[in-house]
């Protein structure tokens, strides 16, 4: 067996082939260096864009199938960027429901002025 180099962020996902983040749990996504100083430069590089990463260049083994054996993230990878999550979808329908059936609330009137007695 081989080892290669791949990139941990500071939630245990790995930075993908496809240039986003994986959680491991399909090793074939998880992009993939033989040479350390590649994996570093690339590290840099995602660092130098995103500067709450915290990320490192690990040493892992291939498995059989040439795939990289890295163990898969407890944390749930973040939503796509413009992919609205599930419950906020919800939340906008029922508001566009209650938009076309009137079921607004209607603004009270504001009290009228009088001029000050003297």
């Amino acid at each position: 067996m081989t080892d290669v180099y791949v990139i941990r962020n500071q939630l245990g996902h790995y930075w993908g082939k496809n240039k986003t983040w994986a959680d491991g749990h399909d090793p074939h996504a998880v992009q993939r260096s033989k040479h350390e100083d590649e994996a570093v430069n690339t590290l840099f590089e995602l660092s130098s864009k995103d500067f709450e990463l915290r990320g490192e260049v690990l040493k892992v083994p291939l498995s059989e199938r040439g795939e990289p054996v890295v163990e898969p993230s407890a944390n749930p990878l973040p939503a796509e960027p413009g992919a609205e999550p599930a419950a906020a979808s919800d939340a906008a329908a029922q508001d566009d429901a209650a938009d076309d059936t009137g079921d607004m609330p209607v603004p009270a009137a504001a009290p009228e002025r009088t001029a000050p007695t003297a």
